[in-house]
């Protein structure tokens, strides 16, 4: 292709607004272009193209940025911090009002924008960095009436600002369209967005973005389950660009692999099992930074049973002890979720002798229901004389985990960071079973993880306890 093609390709995708196809593979081919081949086709520009230029949405937007096609009544933009969910949900709401012309109607003239106070929807909303304000251009740009708290365009088009905090508020007035941010994190959620279903009544198709960080809340859950609804997604890392790195490198260090990690950065909607074991909320308050000196450190393994590629993964879970007076007052300390993913025994087993290495345990546990000798054979093929404890399952999983999920009620096992995989296993793991996709193998290795260290040393004084729980 020359250079005067990529220019006339780049001309054409910023003239095809009707549905935004080729402004989504225009901006993606210039990135992706020479140099040369970029100031060619800035250059070419006009300046009245080059004064619009930073304003087309669909050139610079990231996929998850843009509307879905098809029918839907509420667009969910599930992201990490900082992924740009703001800046989509701002020129979402530009897309509705603005007709071609600063005075020509839009698809919207009544707008509602929601968010959890109206200090926020102000300040973020209309005037923040990614708001509706700095995201206009200068003919196009909404005065804000503070007193009525409202924003209105030259085309007379206008939203107005309600707190999730007063849902009432919402009952009475009536809209074509609204911007809800930060859905997940609103304490009267429900309330407040019901109140607006109500109030989305005018027009052909009234229609909603909703922009939010996700959060195991009912009212996010309900809402991404319904037919109605599409939904995009993207971590933090998606829009590192536009971010500082210093920002990102202090996020990553301390979150990493964590289960808020994948919630506030990748954008995951982690959920709880009904009659979990284990919560999210729990689990963080769980996590420390730093873990003592331990007076003893295991690796428990939960094999799988063959290694090919459709295997389930193997669980390899590293944990301490600190044994200070009775019993009941030793802590545990989870430090790594060594895991691999379907893999060989020879795989396997090196990978849990080098986090023996690395952490320097004491001893291997490895349950043998499923490989019998053939566990503990494989082992020593890789070290044969490492301390190795062969334990064998006699109880469903669920039972299994009872006495030890006892042990965190009572405030004595911790986490370091960076488990989140494992956190994940946890949370899934319900009193009727296990809720989640596969077999807990994570799950199955810290079970024998802190078996080892906590159950078995407490004799008879834990076992009664815990089975009475």
């Amino acid at each position: 292709m020359t250079s005067n093609d990529g220019k006339a390709e780049a001309r054409d995708s910023m003239s095809s607004t009707s549905t935004g196809h080729g402004l989504r593979s225009g901006a993606g081919w210039i990135a992706s272009a020479d140099v040369s081949i970029q100031d060619e086709f800035l250059n070419g520009l006009d300046e009245g193209e080059l004064m619009a230029l930073p304003f087309l949405f669909e050139f610079w937007a990231l996929d998850h940025q843009l509307p879905p096609e098809g029918d839907w009544r509420a667009w969910v933009i599930l992201g990490g911090r900082g992924a740009g969910k703001t800046r989509a949900g701002a020129e979402w709401v530009r897309a509705q009002v603005e007709g071609a012309r600063p005075g020509d109607p839009g698809r919207c003239r009544r707008l509602a924008l929601v968010a959890e106070t109206i200090e926020q929807a102000r300040d973020v909303m209309v005037f923040g960095e990614s708001g509706i304000i700095a995201c206009s251009p200068p003919d196009r740009r909404p005065e804000w009436e503070s007193v009525r708290k409202r924003l209105v365009w030259p085309n007379g088009a206008e939203a107005r600002v309600f707190s999730a905090h007063d849902p009432e508020s919402l009952r009475g007035p009536q809209f074509d369209g609204a911007w809800v941010d930060e859905l997940a994190k609103w304490r009267r959620g429900q309330d407040a967005w019901d109140m607006l279903q109500f109030a989305l009544r005018l027009g052909e198709e009234p229609r909603v973005c909703v922009t939010t960080t996700p959060r195991n809340v009912r009212v996010l859950k309900t809402l991404l389950d319904a037919p109605s609804t599409a939904v995009t997604h993207a971590p933090t890392e998606a829009n590192r660009a536009n971010l500082a790195e210093s920002f990102l490198a202090e996020v990553r260090a301390r979150y990493e692999g964590t289960r808020l990690g994948r919630q506030e950065l990748d954008g995951l909607l982690l959920e709880d099992s009904e009659g979990a074991m284990w919560t999210a909320a729990g689990l963080e308050r769980a996590c420390v930074d730093i873990v003592p000196e331990l007076d003893r450190v295991v690796v428990a393994v939960d094999p799988p049973v063959t290694g090919h590629k459709g295997s389930d993964e193997c669980g390899i879970v590293v944990a301490g002890v600190t044994m200070r007076g009775d019993v009941r007052n030793w802590r545990a300390y989870v430090l790594e979720d060594a895991s691999l993913g379907a893999a060989t025994p020879s795989k396997w087993a090196e990978a849990a002798i080098d986090a023996m290495r690395r952490h320097g345990a004491e001893r291997l546990v490895a349950e043998v229901n499923q490989g019998g000798d053939l566990v503990e054979s494989v082992v020593r093929q890789v070290d044969p004389v490492v301390p190795f404890r062969k334990v064998h399952a006699s109880r469903g999983k669920a039972a299994r985990a009872e006495p030890v999920a006892a042990l965190y009620e009572q405030g004595r096992v911790f986490h370091a960071r960076g488990l989140g995989a494992l956190e994940e296993q946890m949370c899934a793991m319900a009193v009727g079973g296990y809720q989640g996709k596969g077999s807990p193998d994570r799950l199955d290795a810290l079970v024998w993880a802190l078996h080892e260290l906590m159950i078995v040393p407490g004799g008879n004084w834990m076992q009664p306890r815990v089975r009475a729980l």
